[in-house]
């Protein structure tokens, strides 16, 4: 990244509002029916789904630590902590499933969208206290564990990976959706 570069802020917590706002209507227009539905192309039910849509952002509070740390080591030692994860991905995989599983009846549909907006509401305050230097350092990613992971990050590119995450799944969503009546396709 050119370290003369200025974050687009305003970029960044725009995309962060808009998920917000698309998460609410997304919750608000969904009936019981809906959240019970199976999402498309996971194992997971829209209401787990959604949940793991919120999760994405939870993470991203802990990762912008995790990038802190590393952005100020050697590249190297980020690089080899990338390959001890990705070694890692069939059990990451395995609590990534069953932990949204699990999650999504604590963080139901009645809770997550509050969820998200204390999630969302503290991101948009640590972007605006990151200065440029911070916004630029980065780490490596263990890329086997999402397709959004690049093998280098900064922390910038750590604020902007989950509405990423969050549109991937989006298009999964099968809320609103008429279930086909058996027989007539």
């Amino acid at each position: 990244m050119n370290e003369d570069r200025i974050v687009d802020r305003a970029g960044i917590d725009a995309e962060l509002e808009r998920v917000r706002r698309e998460f609410r209507q997304l919750l608000g227009s969904a009936d019981a029916r809906d959240f019970e539905r199976r999402s498309d192309g996971t194992r997971w039910t829209n209401e787990q789904l959604l949940f793991h849509m919120v999760f994405g952002y939870m993470v991203v509070r802990r990762l912008l630590i995790v990038v802190r740390m590393f952005g100020r080591l050697p590249e190297g030692v980020s690089r080899a902590y990338a390959r001890v994860l990705n070694a890692g991905t069939r059990p990451f995989d395995w609590i990534n499933y069953r932990g949204s599983c699990a999650a999504a009846r604590v963080f139901n549909r009645h809770r997550m969208g509050s969820k998200l907006d204390r999630v969302i509401a503290s991101l948009r305050a640590s972007l605006t206290s990151e200065c440029e230097e911070a916004l630029a350092r980065g780490m490596h990613f263990p890329t086997r564990w999402d397709p959004f992971f690049a093998d280098y990050m900064t922390l910038e590119d750590v604020y902007r990976y989950p509405a990423k995450h969050f549109d991937f799944h989006r298009e999964q969503l099968t809320l609103g959706r008429r279930e086909p009546t058996p027989g007539f396709e």
